[in-house]
């Protein structure tokens, strides 16, 4: 069994009470009504406007459910969450314990639900290898990350949340809910996030990606040879595409269809 990851970029929300459930079920991306207790599901919080505020992993724990979310934006996380309470009566507040990953050899926790070869979650438990090792391995298999999309600027269908699991279409209203199912029933997602592999050291995010002289795209996170790319779905095809000065290649994962 390999050592666990530290997540250290992510930290805990505890959201506790009976309406639970309810309350989470008309604001996240996600079907939490049937959500089973030790179980993940990875949802996000978007604006009226249907753009991505928050991505989430939201895990059943007894008569509530902790919320995984990025720690820079976990404060804005609960004083939106308060926002939203109005009478319910939960309890939400930060949960100290740290979280982790295993990307091989189980060890415990809760599968990552975007994708079974991101391996699995813990909570509670201290991470020994650093989280660049994490990184590398989400990178690999194509998978974009809150770093890709930010915060107020990316629609979840472009950052492939609803081929990563994180959007349930069947589920009713949620926050953002018109623009996303609108998006998806007409088919109109332009853009998408993709890795781009190319030769040397990593090319700067906000680099413009080119086919020709047209705008293919932008290039987002990455390392040396390997980056995310916010790419326009209808200039990557058939055409050489070059990011400062040099070729690139859209690497279309096994799991994007």
């Amino acid at each position: 069994m390999t050592a666990p990851i530290a997540l250290s970029s992510r930290a805990l929300v505890a959201v506790r009470g009976e309406p639970w459930r309810e309350f989470l079920q008309n604001l996240l991306t996600q079907d939490i009504e049937t959500l089973k207790d030790g179980e993940a599901r990875f949802a996000a919080l978007l604006t009226p406007q249907g753009r991505l505020l928050y991505d989430l992993f939201v895990i059943a724990d007894g008569d509530g459910c902790l919320i995984d979310v990025e720690a820079a934006w976990r404060e804005a996380l609960i004083q939106r969450l308060m926002l939203y309470r109005l009478r319910a009566k939960v309890e939400i507040a930060a949960d100290d314990r740290p979280v982790s990953a295993f990307i091989e050899g189980g060890g415990g926790g809760v599968p990552d639900p975007r994708l079974a070869a991101l391996g699995h979650r813990a909570y509670g438990l201290a991470g020994l290898d650093p989280e660049t090792a994490y990184e590398a391995h989400r990178l690999s298999l194509g998978v974009p990350g809150p770093a890709d999309w930010g915060t107020d600027r990316t629609y979840p269908l472009e950052a492939d949340f609803d081929l990563l699991n994180g959007v349930d279409f069947q589920k009713g209203c949620f926050v953002g809910q018109e623009t996303t199912s609108r998006m998806k029933r007409r088919g109109s997602i332009k853009t998408r996030m993709l890795p781009i592999d190319y030769e040397g050291e990593q090319i700067a995010p906000g680099t413009e990606i080119l086919a020709g002289t047209m705008r293919a795209g932008e290039v987002l996170t990455g390392m040396a040879g390997r980056s995310m790319a916010l790419v326009r779905l209808d200039r990557i095809e058939g055409g050489t595409l070059a990011a400062a000065g040099q070729p690139v290649t859209v690497a279309q994962p096994e799991w994007f269809s």
